[in-house]
């Protein structure tokens, strides 16, 4: 087969390693920088309401954050094994894959919505926000956009789903004018211009379901005009196909999905928990401290999203080459990734150190805060390259079915922040012992976890045979 691609779909298993690589992953690093952009919008106009805002809106985000975990259940196992059973040249088993992943996200999806929607109350109780105007933008926040989480959950499992099959330019589209209209809802939605009325906290939430909305309408439209036959999720299994399609059961399919993407999933979540517990930790210190928190992680969108893009990207050339028996192949993909990450993890780091006071006066204008946000910064743009891979790894030994694994180093790490901090608080370290928690545990995990990809994958190297690189 030629390298090259069918429609928008890339032929992961040929071809220049790294240029390949470069094709899948552009749309996806694009996205993720027109999403940081977003983020960094939003928390500006957010930011015009005041301080209470940022807190109120960045506490009810923590959930929409927690149900990342809840999507992977779905993205993670039906990704991994779609792109797997591509890579084998087995479209049936492909097919069955990308349809169970969509179910079992719309059912998530429906079940976190009520959660939120209903259960906002109990859920915000635990942050024990103490300004009962922060209270109230967090509730406003949370009951919209947790309430129709579901249109995210199906927009990131279907990104997902088009990632594994070589086509990242689709879901760049859709995210790209998702990203355009929520950008342009903000302002008038909440500073309330034109003939808009002002919503604040409501109008945000509006901004973002509207544009999820967007998305997922755009993808399913594309998916549905796409004529080619190539796409695994153009049609689920009908009688008429062949005879090995139509005996293929459902329920494994699911089954293989959750035992693959739980442990994935439990790491997303308790990453998110013990980010929860630190919040709850950082109370005493204010409010003002945990919307520091809060939007310490949108600007460090910058790079995690960029990682997490990359991730992505080598996630599906991992997956489809372990399918295709190519193990030096994606052995070289990630050398080649991670490399580049670290870069790019660096360059971040050097803009947070030397442009700190700049970017917090940008979302803060109470120069209390703005000296946390500073001290944020600057802590925490040590460990930018060591995150990048980090998220990397987790993604590569993902697609060779080492989520255990991958839970297991996070989890350990990312929950010794709680005692790291606790001590330091007790040190008299101050605020800045949460962003020195942070540091040093994402520092380490990215060693570690760069340490564990090439000890896993080093018998399979012994095996493999030598293959095209870049």
């Amino acid at each position: 087969m030629q390298q090259g691609k069918r429609k928008h779909h890339l032929v992961l298993t040929e071809g220049p390693i790294l240029k390949t690589l470069m094709k899948l992953a552009a749309p996806i690093m694009a996205t993720a920088f027109l999403s940081t952009a977003y983020n960094l919008t939003d928390a500006f106009w957010v930011g015009t309401i005041g301080a209470a805002a940022v807190t109120g809106v960045g506490t009810g985000g923590m959930y929409l954050w927690l149900s990342g975990g809840v999507t992977v259940l779905a993205r993670t196992g039906g990704q991994v094994y779609t792109a797997q059973s591509i890579g084998a040249g087995d479209k049936a088993r492909a097919r069955g894959y990308a349809h169970a992943a969509v179910r079992l996200a719309l059912i998530l999806g429906i079940v976190y919505g009520c959660l939120c929607f209903f259960a906002a109350d109990p859920l915000l109780s635990f942050f024990r926000l103490n300004d009962a105007q922060t209270y109230r933008y967090a509730w406003e926040y949370l009951r919209i956009t947790g309430g129709l989480v579901v249109l995210s959950f199906l927009s990131q499992v279907l990104t997902g789903l088009f990632t594994a099959q070589g086509d990242s330019r689709t879901p760049f589209i859709c995210n790209v004018l998702g990203l355009v209209v929520n950008m342009v809802l903000d302002p008038l939605l909440i500073a309330g211009y034109a003939p808009f009325p002002r919503m604040e906290a409501t109008g945000a939430a509006l901004a973002t379901v509207i544009a999820q909305a967007v998305v997922l309408t755009v993808m399913v439209v594309m998916l549905y005009r796409d004529k080619s036959g190539e796409n695994v999720l153009r049609r689920p299994p009908q009688d008429g196909d062949n005879a090995t399609e139509r005996q293929i059961p459902k329920l494994p399919y699911t089954k293989n999905i959750l035992r693959l993407s739980l442990p994935h999933a439990i790491q997303s979540m308790c990453y998110c928990g013990f980010s929860m517990v630190l919040a709850r930790m950082i109370a005493p210190f204010g409010d003002s401290a945990i919307g520091v928190q809060r939007i310490g992680g949108q600007i460090e969108a910058i790079s995690w999203n960029v990682a997490d893009g990359f991730a992505a990207s080598l996630n599906a050339f991992t997956a489809q080459n372990v399918g295709a028996g190519k193990t030096e192949r994606y052995r070289k993909g990630y050398d080649y990734s991670a490399a580049l990450l670290f870069g790019w993890g660096t360059l971040v780091a050097l803009a947070f150190y030397f442009c700190a006071q700049g970017i917090a006066g940008l979302f803060f204008h109470e120069e209390a805060v703005t000296l946390i946000m500073v001290s944020y910064l600057t802590i925490i743009s040590i460990c930018e390259p060591f995150m990048c891979v980090e998220i990397l790894t987790v993604g590569a030994l993902a697609a060779l079915e080492k989520t255990r694994l991958s839970s297991i180093i996070s989890i350990s790490l990312t929950g010794a922040r709680i005692p790291i901090a606790f001590l330091l608080t007790r040190m008299g370290v101050g605020i800045p012992s949460f962003w020195w928690a942070l540091t040093v545990t994402s520092v380490l995990k990215g060693i570690i976890f760069f340490i564990t990809y090439h000890i896993v994958t080093k018998k399979n190297r012994a095996d493999a045979r030598p293959e095209a690189s870049s």
